[in-house]
């Protein structure tokens, strides 16, 4: 049997590669039965700079990593070495395959060392990784080892462990700096227009001749025209993915994994089953009027990867950096339908005012409700927020008869004035729509 260990990598389905062990080690396998995790995790960070600086063989690359600590058990003769990797994953968080599996074999007792090339490769967070060190390593009988910082925790009173927490105080600096430093480059680009989506939305495709230029995939942007037409005939986002399954129309993961082309998602097991989301997310994007919009996200730290939406007035928008699908016009007709969007009762009954009323003093929408027992005339409007929390507003209320009567009234009284000031109706609604068209001009000249 051929005892050489393999340095290939496999991160996708299993972060934990085990080592054939040399005959001379059989005397202490039958002394412990516990393993010896080498802890190998290379960020996206470390990636770049190796392709930037031109390199292969950088002493942080996986490989390099495998082949030192494995040398370093062998020489000191630590039991059934084994591989936990984490090729791709940032130091800052400890939410990685690899690092949780270790962690599961320390818990259930079945570690006896831990061996990393220095305290970076453990973690940038000096706070959890002076607590893995400190305390759950030790409670769980391990004995950890970082070769490069000459630290081994079987010699607690040694000159580098007394340093081991500046060094991991420092590891965490370094990750705060870069970080700082990408963030001021992805702002600097975002500001001046540069795209910072890497992934093409649904409907465009990248240039063959130049990955930077988006170009329009005519197939797909059919679909997202009559996504459009959809709604602005009256169709909600539900009854629009229910429209294109039953067309058997592919959902845009499906559809791009059918060109070849790379997608965050995973295809689902109906390539034909559009959800609602996928819909609303094609409805509010403005790529498709041929505008490019900067942070759309943001996240609170570097500890935090959580994307949280942005609001409007912070997002950065350059309006014709590529062609459009849907027009201008077409776009903010669809924003305003939306914004008056209503659902239907489960009774199937409606009311032209759904989504209209609003509370007198929470300024929280009116819920129409009704049954089929009701009648027309007991159908009611009622605070949303009153009717989820009592305590938070009082019960206002109005019935919908109620409400068309007054509608109906105060229109009444302004078809009698327009009726009897026409000329004047005339000149005030001139004047309204002339400052209304200035402000429009001056707005799309501003972009």
């Amino acid at each position: 049997m051929n005892n050489a260990p393999s340095f290939d990598i496999n991160t996708n389905s299993n972060p934990v590669q085990t080592v054939a062990q040399p005959k001379e080690d059989n005397e202490m396998l039958r002394a412990t039965d516990k393993i010896t995790a080498l802890y190998c995790r290379l960020s996206v960070e470390d990636t770049k700079d190796e392709k930037k600086n031109g390199k292969e063989d950088l002493s942080n690359s996986i490989q390099n990593q495998k082949a030192m600590l494995l040398q370093y058990a062998r020489d000191h003769r630590f039991s059934q070495p084994t591989f936990f990797i984490d090729d791709g994953y940032s130091g800052v968080t400890y939410d990685r395959p690899g690092f949780q599996k270790m962690l599961d074999e320390i818990e259930a007792g079945h570690v006896g060392t831990v061996i990393t090339k220095d305290f970076s490769r453990l973690g940038r967070n000096s706070a959890l990784t002076g607590l893995y060190i400190n305390y759950t390593f030790p409670q769980n009988n391990v004995r950890y080892i970082a070769v490069n910082d000459h630290f081994d925790s079987i010699n607690p009173n040694s000159t580098d462990s007394d340093i081991a927490g500046i060094k991991n105080w420092f590891n965490e600096f370094f990750a705060k700096d870069t970080s700082r430093k990408i963030r001021a480059v992805q702002k600097a680009k975002g500001e001046r227009g540069e795209r910072l989506t890497v992934n093409v939305p649904y409907g465009y495709m990248k240039n063959p001749d130049n990955s930077k230029e988006w170009i329009i995939d005519e197939e797909a942007a059919q679909v997202v025209k009559r996504i459009f037409t959809l709604c602005m005939n009256g169709r909600g986002p539900s009854q629009i993915a229910d429209q294109l399954e039953k067309d058997k129309v592919l959902t845009p993961t499906a559809y791009k994994n059918k060109q070849g082309e790379k997608t965050p998602h995973t295809e689902p097991e109906n390539p034909y089953r559009w959800h609602e989301s996928t819909v609303v997310n094609i409805l509010e994007r403005k790529e498709y009027i041929g505008a490019t919009v900067n942070f759309k996200t943001y996240t609170n730290s570097i500890w935090n990867k959580k994307q949280r939406e942005n609001p409007e007035e912070n997002r950065a928008i350059f309006y014709n950096t590529h062609p459009a699908i849907i027009e201008h016009e077409v776009f903010d007709k669809v924003q305003e339908i939306r914004k008056q969007r209503h659902r239907r009762t489960a009774t199937g009954k409606s009311s032209p005012f759904s989504g209209l009323v609003f509370c007198a003093d929470c300024k929280q929408k009116l819920y129409y409700s009704t049954t089929n027992y009701f009648e027309k005339r007991q159908d009611f409007f009622i605070c949303s927020t009153h009717r989820a929390n009592k305590d938070k507003c009082s019960g206002h209320y109005i019935r919908a008869v109620v409400l068309e009567d007054v509608v109906w009234k105060h229109m009444k009284e302004v078809i009698s004035y327009v009726t009897r000031y026409e000329a004047h109706f005339r000149v005030e609604m001139e004047q309204k729509l002339r400052l209304q068209s200035e402000e429009t001009i001056r707005v799309y000249k501003s972009v």
